[in-house]
């Protein structure tokens, strides 16, 4: 992802590379990856005179980080997943001083997907089952996917009901009939795959899928450059990608 953020910004003609970082001990610190800007693990120092920063890490990276950027002054645009509530709790307090941006999933057509979600869950009504599956790379660490579970939540949304105690995401053994209100998310492994995530809307005798697929990670960059581009110069607080992209 850092890889296709700098093809993204190279496009983006209101932005320009101010820093790089990296974790600790990783082969890449030290090289240059723009004319005069070297990888760096020191937060701080990446972050000297930068106006936005976008991370794609992992949760205790992502937090540090971000708290780091505040302390810089700069906004944040992050589209780490597997956050726990205590790291959501922490990017909120981080937005109490700097604008926050944290997505599941930058692609255009993706956010549109869950708007699509919503509205079929709100007009198909009770009648229809909402199951999702998403399939990704070998070496994704959290299941499901953060995409799962905001599409998950876009359903709940448009069934005018909260996800809370409604989210089923493992089926083994003698369970019993399915809920009627549960919204089921599985999570399947492989390859190099970038995503693929499908809902199924399942009525009786019908049934409606919506699906995206990925073929590159491009798109989710160029979806985190436009929402960098799009939180520089906004007051502190939290922000959703929907507001970035205008949807």
């Amino acid at each position: 992802m850092g890889q296709a953020v700098l093809h993204a910004l190279r496009e983006e003609p209101t932005l320009c590379l101010g820093g790089a970082l990296e974790a600790p001990g990783q082969s890449a610190l030290g090289s240059e990856v723009e004319a005069g800007i070297h990888i760096v693990e020191d937060a701080q120092a990446a972050l000297a005179g930068c106006a936005v920063a976008i991370d794609f890490t992992l949760p205790a990276a992502t937090v540090a980080t971000a708290r780091a950027a505040a302390e810089c002054g700069v906004a944040y645009v992050t589209g780490t997943t597997g956050l726990s509530d205590a790291d959501r709790a922490a990017l909120a307090e981080v937005a109490q001083r700097v604008p926050v941006l944290q997505a599941a999933n930058f692609s255009v057509a993706v956010n549109v997907l869950a708007w699509l979600c919503r509205e079929a869950a709100r007009h198909l009504g009770a009648g229809f089952d909402a199951e999702i599956l998403e399939l990704h790379h070998t070496a994704k660490r959290d299941a499901p996917s953060g995409t799962a579970l905001h599409l998950a939540e876009a359903v709940a949304e448009g069934q005018g009901a909260a996800l809370e105690g409604r989210l089923v995401l493992e089926r083994a053994g003698e369970i019993g009939a399915r809920p009627p209100d549960a919204i089921g998310v599985q999570a399947l492994r492989g390859g190099d795959n970038p995503g693929e995530h499908s809902v199924y809307f399942v009525g009786r005798g019908e049934r409606l899928e919506l699906s995206h697929r990925s073929f590159t990670r491009e798109h989710f960059a160029r979806g985190a450059v436009r929402a960098a581009a799009w939180l520089t110069g906004r007051d502190p607080g939290l922000y959703s990608v929907e507001q970035a992209l205008g949807l």
